[in-house]
């Protein structure tokens, strides 16, 4: 039936696809679509997660803005009167998925700690291990941030470790450069 549109439920004789089969079709087709999609798209870590990540970082007690810069949202991190940094959740494209992060500095713009909050790749989460991320602790926009320079490369994880890299040395120079013209403080 050329040109006519199937009410999802009802079953198109001349295809054999019925509507429910439709949308499970149409479900796998957005799925795999998204799936390859730029890892800047929508992709997020679960609040809750991101709360407890900034908490382990910061400490207790600790009071979190969301600030806007440009499209960007930055989180704004004190105790009382003090401001201890800020916080960015960002992502980056791993081999085929996105790899969700997050990367803390403190009041003076020195890197205080990276944080893998979602990894969706089969292989690799070995860049969400402590030994490899407390490499960058202390940090600073001066320092090259390159993998096989000052940051160890993960054997199997070669993609990964690259990507994380380059995206905590541009989200570490994002969150000083808007600290230091004023944007966020």
């Amino acid at each position: 039936m050329r040109g006519k549109r199937v009410p999802l439920g009802i079953s198109n004789q001349r295809n054999g696809c019925t509507g429910s089969g439709f949308a499970a079709l149409l479900f796998l087709s957005l799925s795999l679509l998204t799936s390859h999609l730029s890892p800047l798209v929508a992709q997020s870590a679960p609040p809750a997660k991101v709360a407890k990540s900034v908490e382990r970082i910061f400490g207790t007690g600790i009071q979190v803005d969301t600030l806007r810069v440009d499209t960007a949202s930055v989180l704004r991190v004190s105790k009382g009167s003090t401001l201890l940094g800020f916080a960015r959740v960002r992502n980056v494209k791993g081999k085929d998925q996105p790899i969700t992060y997050l990367v803390a500095i403190d009041s003076q713009d020195a890197l205080k700690d990276v944080d893998v909050l979602v990894y969706r790749e089969p292989y690799g989460g070995e860049v969400a291990y402590e030994p490899w991320r407390k490499q960058f602790r202390g940090r600073t926009t001066t320092a090259p941030l390159v993998v096989g320079k000052d940051i160890r490369n993960i054997s199997g994880a070669t993609i990964s470790s690259h990507s994380v890299t380059l995206g905590v040395r541009q989200t570490l120079a994002e969150l000083a450069a808007w600290h230091t013209a004023g944007k966020i403080r």
